[in-house]
């Protein structure tokens, strides 16, 4: 049975963003999928207006601003990416015919198990991201109902049109916010899964051109081999390097394709991710080391640096397979071959000085380097305004 990439590196985001409304709508039920959809971005847009009601007048006490704005930057990246994820549906459509080209399509064993090695591995990561989202969500929904104090309140310092001392006003309200809450974990999950899976299905598919490089056969100076054969092995040498050229084309315009889709996501995500560590390591600061408020903004802050430092893996892991091809191109048979090969080749590897480098708003490479610089940033960050709440 034919591998189909799509299903192999996107099946987990498209049933969520499909439970979600967020995927493309059924051809018979366009109206009510788009309803469904509306609803489901209400509940998030709504929560941010909330956010901004109880910012506002809570404005200059240092405590209750904290705590609600590291939500408020949190809602706000979910809702641009999706609206963004939304709006370039047309874009997906095209990446998923370049999943789906003919030259993207394993042609050995060995092909298939690097895809699928591929694929586990982003889903691996990406599930770790999952479950510490939740954990994080599951141990807010629990605060109100863990507290001794005796008045009850709802799990986000949010502006709410309905107050928690009466039934079934405080039921509603929680019922409301723990399902906008775990709506934006899932979705969070999803959208980037889309984006990490498509960068790994590139990087895949540069370690399958490496696999093909090493089918490159010598060609013996001995005067046993027949004219014929030499011919002919000299003619398979050609149309190898030539295929592999092509599939490395094709991966950069995916890659291209995939940025100029999403990049502007990445940047308001690696942007606000900054403003969001930063929030939080004040918060842990500020909370007890044994209350259920400490542990659920440690583990927060577990799930912000992964979902940092995936993103710069992914584009790491981009870069590292595109300049070890250009190394393993160089490593082949070269000398053996025709001057048509030889001239390809040296042509090819002029071309690929030049690294693949996923870049976050154009800009910002998504590398190791990346990573490190941002928590830097943010430590700086949270360091002045630990100075100024002290």
């Amino acid at each position: 049975m034919a591998i189909n990439n799509i299903d192999l590196f996107l099946s987990r985001p498209r049933k969520v963003l499909k439970a979600l409304g967020i995927w493309f709508p059924p051809e018979n039920y366009l109206l009510l999928h788009a309803l469904y959809t509306i609803l489901i971005m209400l509940t998030q847009y709504a929560f941010i207006l909330f956010e901004f009601i109880y910012i506002a007048g809570v404005w200059g006490d240092i405590d209750s601003m904290s705590e609600a704005s590291y939500l408020l930057f949190t809602q706000a990246s979910v809702c641009y990416k999706v609206t963004v994820f939304i709006v370039n549906r047309k874009n997906l459509t095209i990446l998923f015919e370049f999943m789906k080209s003919e030259i993207f399509a394993p042609q050995t064993k060995q092909h298939e198990l690097i895809l699928i090695k591929s694929s586990q591995k982003i889903k691996n990561y990406c599930m770790f991201f999952l479950t510490t989202a939740l954990a994080t969500v599951t141990l807010w929904a629990l605060m109100p109902l863990l507290d001794n104090a005796g008045a009850r309140f709802f799990p986000f310092r949010i502006w709410m049109p309905i107050g928690p001392e009466k039934s079934p006003q405080y039921e509603l309200g929680y019922l409301y916010q723990m399902m906008s809450i775990y709506i934006s974990a899932s979705l969070f999950f999803a959208v980037d899964s889309v984006t990490l899976g498509m960068i790994m299905f590139g990087c895949a598919q540069l370690e399958i051109i490496i696999d093909k490089l090493q089918e490159v056969q010598e060609i013996p100076l001995s005067t046993k081999l027949r004219n014929e054969e030499k011919i002919k092995i000299t003619k398979r040498n050609n149309e190898l390097l030539v295929d592999c050229i092509s599939q490395h084309q094709t991966v950069i315009r995916l890659i291209e394709t995939v940025e100029n889709t999403y990049h502007a996501n990445i940047f308001f995500q690696l942007s606000g991710t900054v403003a969001i560590i930063c929030i939080i390591g004040l918060r842990i600061t500020m909370s007890e080391p044994s209350s259920v408020q400490f542990y659920s903004m440690l583990i927060y802050m577990v799930t912000m640096l992964s979902q940092l430092f995936l993103y710069c893996w992914c584009g790491s892991e981009l870069t590292t397979r595109s300049q070890e091809l250009r190394d393993r191109l160089y490593q082949c048979p070269w000398y053996d071959q025709d001057i048509y090969f030889k001239k390809l080749l040296l042509l090819t590897m002029e071309c690929m000085k030049k690294p693949i480098i996923f870049k976050a708003g154009h800009y910002i490479p998504l590398s190791r380097p990346t990573f490190v610089s941002i928590l830097r940033t943010s430590y700086s960050y949270f360091a002045v305004l630990n100075q100024t709440h002290n």
